[in-house]
């Protein structure tokens, strides 16, 4: 055989030998992040709780008469719808932690007063700059009722909240949080009103061991 020939030989076998290896490559890899993927979903999955049929309800009586929903000095419609959105979000989301299987919480709102106030004197470049003082605390007065799967109401009554010392509290929320007052008030009410479940317990030590 003469050295060119020899020299095709060696060549071909190295390149196929090169594929070969590529591939081993190419599959290990696609196996690893098939993986890595699977256990991700995995994970997400164990830390998520269970969904429960927990319903929560809440409802803004006459909200156009509340005391301080604005978003300037004025206010408007969709500062005020925006701002009721995020409060019926946050209960939705942070009530069903607290209740039992087959329960319902309805919230009835009948005044909103926000921590804060605008100050119109300062001028017009403050007309949408809520000032937070500790002489403007949130407020908020509420009805709320709790029954079981049957319809058999286990709790209810009038709330009429208010945090004198809101400024010292609300640190959980974040600066950047422009309700973090009135979420702290609300979710320091929702902990002492209804006593966490068991079960919600155990998923939530789970949630944080995995």
């Amino acid at each position: 055989m003469d050295h060119s020939r020899k020299f095709r030989v060696r060549l071909i076998c190295r390149t196929n030998l090169t594929q070969q290896i590529t591939s081993i490559v190419v599959m290990k890899t696609k196996y690893v992040f098939l993986a890595v993927v699977l256990a991700t979903a995995v994970s997400v999955f164990a830390a998520a709780p269970a969904a429960s049929n927990v319903r929560v309800e809440v409802i803004f009586d006459q909200p156009d008469k509340f005391t301080d929903v604005k978003d300037s000095s004025m206010g408007s419609d969709r500062g005020q719808d925006s701002t009721l959105a995020l409060i019926k979000e946050f209960v939705e989301a942070e009530a069903p932690r607290r209740l039992a299987e087959g329960q319902t919480l309805t919230m009835t709102f009948t005044n909103i007063d926000l921590a804060g106030d605008f100050e119109p004197e300062r001028g017009p470049n403050f007309n949408d700059v809520r000032i937070v003082k500790d002489i403007y605390p949130p407020r908020m007065n509420f009805s709320y009722k709790l029954v079981d799967a049957g319809g058999a109401v286990l709790k209810e009554g009038q709330e009429k909240l208010i945090n004198m010392s809101f400024m010292m509290s609300a640190g959980v929320f974040g600066t950047n949080d422009s309700l973090r007052y009135e979420k702290s008030m609300l979710e320091d009410w929702l902990r002492a009103k209804f006593a966490r479940p068991a079960k919600v317990k155990e998923k939530a030590k789970a949630a944080e061991k995995s």
